[in-house]
């Protein structure tokens, strides 16, 4: 719902109206944080590459980790205590989201921070070969 503060279209009398037929076209499972962290994935024969755009915040406020096969990557940075008299901030302090991975390679995954994308590299597992083994009947 519009908080009735700061409306759009100069204080229409429809804001109501166009913010139910915009809650009505998102998706069920859409999340509006995701837009904070816009991801294209690549996949190249040795690796999978994300890059994610994280502009607004320093390479010591992110943080990655990967546990059963689920990378998360989150940012938080410190915002000072101010007391202007704001009506409205829209400011966020940290984003998170959790991206399911797979089996890959932990010790080797890289990442880099440069112009506001984050770039991880996440090598795969190389795949076994089953090999026959051969057990002695007794």
């Amino acid at each position: 719902m519009s908080n009735f503060l700061v409306r759009r279209n100069g204080g229409s009398a429809f804001d109501l109206l166009d913010d139910a037929f915009d809650s009505f076209f998102r998706p069920v499972f859409f999340e509006e944080k995701h837009l904070a962290m816009r991801t294209d994935i690549k996949e190249t024969e040795k690796s999978y590459v994300l890059e994610i755009e994280m502009a607004g915040y320093d390479k010591k406020d992110i943080s990655l980790s990967l546990e059963k096969g689920y990378l998360t990557v989150s940012a938080k940075k410190e915002v000072s205590e101010q007391t202007d008299n704001y009506l409205r901030r829209e400011r966020s302090t940290g984003v998170s989201r959790t991206y399911f991975v797979g089996d890959v390679n932990k010790d080797l995954i890289k990442a880099k921070y440069e112009n506001g994308v984050l770039e991880i590299d996440l090598p795969k597992k190389e795949k076994e070969i089953p090999t026959a083994h051969t057990i002695n009947v007794e």
